[in-house]
């Protein structure tokens, strides 16, 4: 399984950006995927997460403001980023859990995950 982020880049507070993972291997869309991010100076934390059954979950910080869905055509998973503030200044991670997964908050718990995107927040 690999994956692969792109879609960041630099953006006014307040705006919106959208994230894509391209989720490529077996059975690509039987496992929970999810978006973590690391700040500068700071520790991994979770972002968003979608089940294989597309249950989604969201952290506090980011609750109502970002969207997590899967384009099962694709085999993608998207992070849809609105109202976006500095604190969301971040480089961000796709991950994957092995089949038939639930979402978890830990990122020991997940298996495969792509290389970084950068997203910056100017105020």
């Amino acid at each position: 399984v690999q994956l692969q982020a792109s879609g960041g880049g630099l953006v006014q507070a307040g705006g919106s950006l959208r994230l894509s993972c391209a989720v490529s291997g077996r059975s690509a869309n039987s496992r929970a995927t999810a978006w973590f991010r690391q700040a500068p100076g700071r520790e991994r934390e979770f972002v968003a997460g979608i089940s294989w059954s597309d249950i989604t979950t969201y952290s506090d910080s980011v609750k109502g403001r970002f969207g997590i869905s899967r384009d099962k055509g694709t085999n993608a998973v998207y992070l849809q980023m609105n109202s976006l503030r500095p604190e969301d200044t971040a480089v961000y991670y796709c991950a994957s859990k092995k089949l038939y997964s639930t979402v978890s908050y830990l990122q020991a718990d997940y298996v495969y995950w792509g290389q970084g995107t950068l997203v910056t927040v100017s105020s």
